[in-house]
């Protein structure tokens, strides 16, 4: 006996264990899904069917439609347990990938820039602090990530020749080259502020026991 896709749903979203919160936003995600072929039989809807409302979608993010996508499978996946279907039409579907032309990025963060107004602002109130006016200087000028440049020692950094070596993702080295102003900045800090007892280029005292450690994110 054939059952509608909306049936199905029902079915799949009273099921026992499945939290109130959890079955609204399943409710709010399968919505625009059942006004278009709620009335229609589970079994006569193909993979091309769901293929094309998805890639429909194109008004969501990344992530919001691989979640829709998610869904969807597992709504296919109770009614294959059920006996409604014979195969789910969309397994091993391949998820939306992220469109760098809308600023979507795997982390699904928004990538964003300083303004060189904001990056004047940022050198002036760091000017008395020679430390961080370095590290400032020195991830500016040269594009390394702040984990990389924490994880330098002393002895890796060619200050005459501006430029240092870092392992970064896939444990691959690649060389990193600064400007001449950075490489002031990073002179009269090692010269002034830097603790010459740890082997770390950025080094951090604590406050209560006065030990001498590498600079973390937190210093």
């Amino acid at each position: 006996m054939s059952i509608t896709l909306a049936a199905v749903t029902t079915q799949f979203l009273e099921r026992q264990g499945l939290a109130k919160s959890t079955q609204r936003s399943y409710e709010l995600t399968l919505l625009p899904l059942l006004q278009l072929y709620g009335r229609w039989p589970i079994e006569i809807m193909d993979r091309l069917t769901f293929e094309d409302y998805l890639n429909s979608l194109t008004h969501l993010s990344y992530t919001t439609h691989r979640r829709h996508q998610a869904i969807i499978q597992s709504l296919l996946n109770f009614a294959l347990e059920a006996g409604y279907l014979k195969s789910n039409p969309i397994a091993r579907l391949k998820q939306r990938k992220p469109e760098y032309a809308k600023n979507e990025h795997s982390s699904d963060q928004i990538i964003r820039y300083l303004t060189p107004k904001q990056l004047k602002m940022l050198y002036q109130v760091t000017v008395a602090d020679y430390r961080m006016s370095a590290l400032i200087y020195l991830l500016h000028r040269s594009g390394a990530r702040i984990s990389e440049v924490l994880a330098l020692d002393i002895e890796a950094v060619d200050l005459e020749e501006r430029k240092f070596q870092v392992i970064g993702k896939g444990n691959k080295c690649r060389w990193c080259f600064f400007s001449p102003d950075a490489a002031q900045a990073l002179a009269t800090y090692v010269r002034t502020y830097r603790h010459s007892s740890d082997s770390a280029l950025f080094t951090a005292e604590n406050r209560f026991s006065g030990q001498i450690t590498r600079m973390c994110n937190v210093n």
